[in-house]
């Protein structure tokens, strides 16, 4: 018979809705048989009763269950995003671990200027004394021009500094990392106390002879790191200030050699100088369109010599058959002259007496 006209169920078929359901997790308070809510299984949008008659239920009749179960179910808040998450510092653990373990002195050694387009790379290597820490050290890109030269002067006074440079000219021979990392090993070298340990930051290690380990966002992590970057910063930029001052109309001591709008400009209206990075494509680009316009000059140049030669020449030659005709005047007049003033002489006959 019908289900809908009141037949009962058939218990096996109850049985193995019930199992299957089971199964599939979808028993409910409301609909668990024996529940006293409701004393049936919910099945699909029917309800049936193990053992009374069926009636079909929807949605809403099954609502006002479910928007109890809601409101009695313990509400959990969803764990939120921090709003502000705090600055990461550099610190000081990593020297202090290889302190422990018998690595001392340790260095730290960063460059600036691998990005711009003029100027050299500027690396430095730092050891830190753990009794004398400057206060403020971070990242060099984090700080202000004003807080890195007070920084600066507080390193060189409190740590052990190496320097080295890495000109335009082997940039341009050996590439930019090449440079970079040869910069890096030449600076640990000018530390006047040979460390046994040196952290490096970024990905690559560096040639010295010591232990050398490379951390990624260094400057971000490792105080003696740190402090590398300080002091690389503020001896390229007290650099870029005097080749500025050298070279006037590029704004070197404005944008450190970086390829801001003005610098481009320069380059494009005065061409590259000898500071200035050969290999890199907007010098190069730029030198190309310095010797294609210096070209063009001297080929208009060249030109206006050509005309101007020819020019004299026409003008010499003109002068030559103007004088060529005065002096034929000349010789010409000069000879009617003659004839005109000759008198003119008779024959003398002799008498014999």
């Amino acid at each position: 018979m019908n289900r809908a006209c009141g037949a009962r169920p058939s218990r096996f078929r109850v049985k193995a809705s019930a199992i299957l359901l089971r199964m599939r997790g979808r028993w409910t308070d409301a609909a668990r048989p024996g529940s006293p809510a409701c004393p049936g299984l919910r099945i699909g949008r029917r309800a049936v009763t193990l053992g009374g008659m069926s009636r079909p239920t929807g949605r809403r009749a099954a609502a006002p269950q479910e928007s109890a179960l809601r409101e009695s179910a313990p509400q959990e808040s969803a764990p939120r995003l921090p709003l502000a998450e705090e600055p990461l510092r550099p610190t000081f653990a990593r020297e202090r671990a290889a302190r422990k373990a018998g690595l001392w002195p340790v260095a730290g050694c960063d460059e600036a200027g691998r990005g711009p387009l003029a100027g050299p790379v500027v690396a430095a290597a730092v050891i830190l004394d753990p009794q004398r820490i400057p206060r403020g050290l971070d990242d060099s890109k984090k700080l202000t021009a004003e807080k890195r030269e007070i920084l600066y002067e507080r390193i060189c006074a409190m740590a052990e500094v190496g320097v080295a440079f890495g000109s335009p000219a082997r940039i341009d021979r050996d590439n930019i990392r090449q440079a970079s990392l040869w910069a890096l090993s030449r600076a640990v070298r000018a530390l006047p106390v040979a460390p046994q340990l040196v952290f490096v930051d970024g990905c690559d290690k560096i040639d010295v002879p010591c232990d050398c380990r490379a951390v990624i966002s260094g400057d971000a992590l490792v105080l003696s790191i740190a402090a590398a970057s300080i002091v690389a910063k503020v001896t390229r930029d007290r650099l870029m200030a005097r080749i500025g001052a050298a070279c006037p109309g590029y704004g070197f001591e404005r944008h450190m050699g970086y390829g801001v709008p003005a610098h481009t400009r320069a380059l494009a209206t005065l061409g590259p100088t000898r500071h200035h990075r050969q290999s890199f494509a907007p010098v190069r680009a730029a030198a190309q369109r310095v010797a294609a316009q210096l070209a063009a000059e001297h080929i208009a140049v060249e030109h206006l010599v050509a005309e101007r030669l020819v020019a004299e020449q026409l003008v010499a030659e003109t002068a030559a058959a103007e004088r060529q005709a005065a002096e034929r005047l000349a010789v010409e007049a000069a000879a009617e002259g003659a004839a005109t003033e000759a008198p003119a002489t008779l024959p003398v006959l002799g008498i014999a007496s």
